[in-house]
């Protein structure tokens, strides 16, 4: 048997008394759609049940906030996940409903400041 002269991991990690060592958290970002004319309450209900999980009345009271506000706040999460919401509002496709609509809607991410 051969002993070490290495100290094992047990040994080499060790804390400074007092201090806690907690990971950061992210700071939160808001995701945020734009308003315009070119897209249907039902398009926008449909849309916020679809990607966000909304129950009818609050996809509602969200499309009427953004069409009278010209913006909401859909949802306050990581940067990862408001980057990715962003992105399936990106991607969600026109409003069959009115020919004139060429794509989605535009929505943004910003940090969520106190």
């Amino acid at each position: 048997m051969t002993t070490s002269t290495q100290p094992s991991a047990v040994q080499q990690t060790r804390s400074t008394p007092g201090i806690e060592h907690r990971p950061k958290q992210q700071p939160p970002y808001h995701v945020i759609l734009l308003d315009d004319d070119d897209h249907t309450y039902d398009y926008v209900i449909e849309m916020l049940r679809k990607l966000f999980g909304c129950a009818p009345e609050r996809a509602f009271q969200l499309a009427y906030e953004v069409d009278h506000s010209d913006r909401v706040i859909l949802d306050t999460t990581t940067l990862e996940r408001a980057e990715l919401k962003r992105d399936q509002i990106h991607a969600f496709g026109r409003d069959w409903r009115i020919p004139r609509c060429r794509g989605s809607m535009s929505a943004l991410i910003e940090p969520a400041v106190a």
